[in-house]
């Protein structure tokens, strides 16, 4: 069997909790797209981990690992993560971790560029993390990048950097004005990452389709969240590769017809960082409630997100696009506490009402939110053990959500912990 972990919203909606949480119940868990641009907090036995390329199921001692052919790796950033998962006690050796050989490598010249070409873009930029996920997506998509099983050959290595180096040093020196990188800084630098590497590195899509084939019982991990999609999401402020359901299958190596169900996670409210149109956005006391009482800021960049109502429009939307056979609602005790809740079910566009997400973003600034309007629930909330334990209001909420998708709830958080999880139905 396998199961497909999506985010719903614009990311940052608690996958890494979902995830860890299923992978108890899965053999291997894998990364399939993204790279050390995500960020997923963990809480498990009253310690936290924030993990941002190696999938959540790494904390579990007998599940399987892998890092998918459609990541972008960052070497060193995948091994000071190694370190520090072995410093917090996390075994990580090639018995529960695979590195896909036909992912691509983020080179220090990608996180140059990144900087470079957000600063020129001044008050237009995108709102990047500068760590060189873009760049190097984009010499993937240009044919010139490298690939982990470059690293391993150090003559192909050095022809390709050469190559590529003399390119991008043009590109740094003669359109952003800046330093030139050195070559054999570099050279040097990765062949030691990859000697470091090379006992993780083999086809993962083998492994992968083997362990299926088996009747192994697979996760895939999605990283940032169906609005931040390359195609679907809120174009131009979107990450550059496929978080959504569809993504798994070239991001690694498998078939359609080996996916059997998709969870979207989604908080109880809606949060993004960066630039865009955001139509329940909140500015008043309420959403910095939500902000502080949630701890809505990023895992990978400390970046204050921002905060607003549940907009429905967005989940449904995220349902069709990646075929959601189930939803995990998180964060809803964060709402605790606020006498009223509201709930965006369409929008006000140019004196219509609309239910579906505009590809334009100059559309979707014009969009006023029509709101549905709930009683809110207290603290209890928290406490609750199974979905019977939660506040009616709270119950009404949730129903409201599933009628509205058409999608059912199998999963609802009232906490950061483990045990703080709900399992309402089959997921």
């Amino acid at each position: 069997m396998s199961l497909v972990v999506i985010g719903a919203q614009w990311g940052d909606e608690g996958k890494g909790k979902i995830t860890d949480f299923l992978a108890e119940g899965a053999d291997v868990v894998v990364r399939y797209q993204g790279g050390n641009n995500a960020g997923h907090t963990v809480i498990a036995n009253d310690k936290k981990y924030k993990l941002h390329l190696i999938p959540s199921g790494i904390l579990y001692d007998d599940k399987l690992c892998i890092i998918g052919n459609g990541v972008v790796i960052d070497p060193k950033a995948l091994l000071d993560e190694i370190e520090y998962l072995k410093n917090e006690g996390i075994r990580v050796d090639n018995k529960k971790l695979l590195i896909s050989d036909r992912a691509h490598v983020i080179m220090p010249y990608h996180k140059k560029i990144d900087a470079l070409s957000e600063k020129k873009r001044g008050s237009k930029d995108i709102g990047t993390t500068g760590k060189g996920i873009g760049p190097c997506y984009t010499d993937k998509h240009e044919r010139t990048g490298i690939r982990i099983c470059d690293l391993l050959n150090k003559e192909v290595f050095y022809e390709k950097l050469k190559t590529n180096l003399e390119v991008k040093n043009r590109l740094i020196r003669e359109i952003y004005e800046d330093e030139e990188m050195n070559f054999d800084e570099i050279y040097n630098t990765y062949i030691e990452y990859a000697e470091k590497l090379k006992d993780f590195i083999t086809d993962t899509s083998v492994v992968l389709y083997d362990n299926i084939k088996e009747g192994k019982k697979v996760l895939f991990e999605g990283a940032q969240g169906t609005l931040l999609d390359i195609d679907y999401g809120t174009y131009p402020y979107v990450t550059s590769s496929h978080p959504i359901a569809g993504g798994v299958c070239i991001g690694s190596g498998i078939g359609p017809t080996m996916i059997d169900r998709v969870v979207g996670v989604c908080k109880a409210y809606t949060t993004r960082v960066g630039k865009g149109p955001f139509p329940t956005e909140l500015f008043d006391e309420v959403g910095e409630y939500i902000r502080e009482k949630g701890f809505e800021y990023g895992t990978t960049t400390g970046r204050a997100r921002r905060c607003g109502w549940l907009d429905l429009v967005i989940l449904k939307y995220a349902a069709r696009i990646s075929g959601l056979t189930s939803l995990a609602i998180t964060k809803i005790d964060t709402l605790a506490g606020l006498e009223k809740i509201k709930v965006c079910t369409g929008y006000e566009f140019e004196g219509r009402v609309i239910d579906n997400f505009p590809a334009s973003l100059e559309d979707l600034a014009k969009c006023k939110p029509i709101y549905e309007e709930f009683d809110g629930w207290d603290e209890s909330i928290k406490d609750a053990k199974t979905y019977d334990d939660l506040p009616e209001n709270a119950k009404r909420y949730l129903k409201f959500i599933e009628e509205y998708t058409g999608v059912r709830i199998s999963i609802v958080s009232v906490g950061p912990e483990r045990e703080n999880t709900i399992v309402v139905g089959k997921y």
